[in-house]
């Protein structure tokens, strides 16, 4: 699904940044320059990066809660 039209950003982009480090939305405006037009989509970016984040946490950690 994309989450930033303007730049033709999808959850899996942000995935991949996340994958890559990215661990902040100005980390993800910076490299997929999410929010950088009309910054409609600075929400919904936030939250598929926190998802990204926990969904990568756990896999790191199988074991956690």
């Amino acid at each position: 699904m994309y989450v930033c039209v303007c730049n033709a950003v999808t959850e899996t982009d942000i995935k991949k940044a996340v994958k890559e480090g990215a661990n902040c939305l100005h980390q993800l405006e910076s490299k997929l320059g999410v929010g950088n037009n009309c910054g409609s989509c600075a929400c919904d970016a936030s939250a598929c990066l926190n998802r990204a984040m926990e969904s990568q946490m756990h896999s790191a950690n199988p074991f956690s809660i």
